[in-house]
């Protein structure tokens, strides 16, 4: 059968646009979601059992809908797991709340038929009846009037070779720390080392400190910085006074600085950008945009991505306890050292190399930037002419509706993406308040365009 909508993708983002097609199809309609993830909608993030794993966005603002913005807090109150507004909830009750939310829409007489297809998608053919078809891992063909590409972000990479380690080296460097059952393997007094200081970092020091590690832990990342945490009492966000259609990133920076010096404390000047930064980056020239890039991107995720103030607190005290280094510099090469690694890096402004000996290498570079390389699906699509890179490798190229463009660079009436694979349109595009808000976009004019289609039937 050919299905009205296709959802391809089994994170948060296919979850979102899922559950607001729900609420808005007509029961006549159909919905197909193709993922291979058995922890549908969760993702990475939020399948993780550890309580000490929090989310980074206050409870208040997590809700999955944008017209029931309580929808999360009261979900806490109903499973006797009190919160205020301000609160850090777990990730993983953040998790069991996005299937709940699902499971509850599902179960609702009056719906649309959803389909789950528990696949991967592997390539995408144009039917004559104007659909487009996913071919399937397993065999098969799933063809849809409408598409929504939800495919997120695979983990980084390590950036050096390991391949010339032995097989017991390379059983100590952690590629996914993810994958938690290596956090079992660890001796209390083995050293660590964690490449990448991001928020990725903070979650695996805590999770190695709750499983009994005592050993000492190096970070090693290009500048050294670490996030900062909340205010225990937030402030109201500043009014920020930017011209979003003219300015340059250096005047953005300057308007910043102006702003901190004069007394405005500047966790309320990053809140206050929070709403403009979509409008604020489509501002931005090409030039401006990859400026940012190479040079404030580090800057601006340690401030924008805050962590929650008791874990902040958690991890400073174990840093001021000397537990933890930081070290910044480049990664030059893995060798194996007897039993342990030798970490060899250059350490940044410096032509001096340095030399870390270790225990274990945990990868929490992150998330790979929003690209094309780890997906399949999405190199073919790229070949065949469907969709087309971002000329900044952040993701595909779609328009201010999502609608993706071609390899002619045609918007596609047909094909949308929402989450991480629209970071090149919209920026700030990976937490929960903004993907909501695309999901429920785009659901919204996938709805009329169901009833128009319906009404010329």
């Amino acid at each position: 059968m050919i299905y009205d909508v296709v959802v391809v993708g089994s994170g948060f983002s296919a979850i979102a646009v899922v559950c607001n097609l729900v609420r808005k199809l007509p029961p006549t309609a159909s919905i197909a979601v193709i993922g291979d993830d058995p922890g549908f909608g969760r993702g990475t993030a939020y399948r993780t059992e550890m309580h000490l794993h929090r989310l980074n966005v206050p409870a208040a603002r997590m809700s999955l809908f944008t017209d029931r913005p309580a929808d999360f807090v009261e979900w806490l109150g109903r499973k006797n797991r009190p919160s205020r507004d301000a609160d850090f909830a777990s990730r993983s009750d953040y998790g069991l709340y996005v299937r709940d939310t699902l499971a509850d829409l599902l179960r609702h007489q009056a719906r649309c038929r959803v389909d789950f297809i528990r696949s991967k998608a592997t390539g995408c053919v144009e039917r004559y009846t104007g659909a487009l078809g996913f071919l399937l891992e397993h065999g098969g063909e799933i063809a849809g009037r409408q598409v929504v590409l939800c495919l997120g972000l695979g983990n980084a990479k390590l950036p050096v070779d390991v391949t010339g380690l032995s097989l017991g080296t390379r059983s100590h460097v952690i590629d996914n720390p993810w994958r938690l059952s290596w956090l079992t393997r660890v001796g209390p007094q083995d050293s660590v080392c964690i490449l990448g200081s991001g928020l990725t970092m903070i979650d695996q020091v805590l999770g190695l400190r709750s499983h009994g590690h005592r050993g000492h832990i190096d970070v090693l990342s290009r500048r050294g910085l670490a996030p900062h945490g909340h205010a225990r009492d937030p402030k109201p966000p500043a009014i920020v006074e930017i011209d979003t259609k003219t300015a340059t990133l250096s005047q953005i920076l300057r308007g910043i600085r102006r702003q901190v010096r004069s007394g405005t404390p500047w966790r309320c000047v990053m809140d206050g950008l929070r709403p403009r930064t979509q409008a604020i980056w489509q501002g931005l020239a090409p030039a401006e945009r990859s400026r940012f890039l190479r040079h404030a991107l580090p800057w601006w995720n340690v401030h924008r991505h805050r962590v929650a103030p008791d874990i902040y607190d958690s991890f400073q005290r174990l840093r001021h306890q000397g537990v933890i280094a930081f070290h910044a510099g480049y990664l030059k090469t893995l060798t194996d050292a007897g039993e342990r690694i030798d970490i060899e890096y250059r350490k940044r402004g410096s032509s001096k190399i340095d030399i870390l000996n270790v225990d274990w290498i945990v990868n929490c570079t992150g998330m790979e930037r929003a690209g094309l390389a780890h997906s399949p699906l999405l190199q073919e699509m790229r070949r065949q002419g469907f969709v087309a890179a971002d000329p900044l490798g952040l993701g595909i190229s779609v328009d201010r509706n999502s609608k993706a463009l071609n390899s002619e660079g045609v918007v596609q009436t047909n094909l949308y993406a929402v989450g991480a694979l629209t970071a090149g349109q919209f920026w700030e595009i990976t937490a929960v308040p903004d993907i909501r808000t695309q999901a429920e976009q785009v659901a919204t004019e996938l709805a009329i365009s169901n009833e128009a289609r319906s009404q010329i039937l």
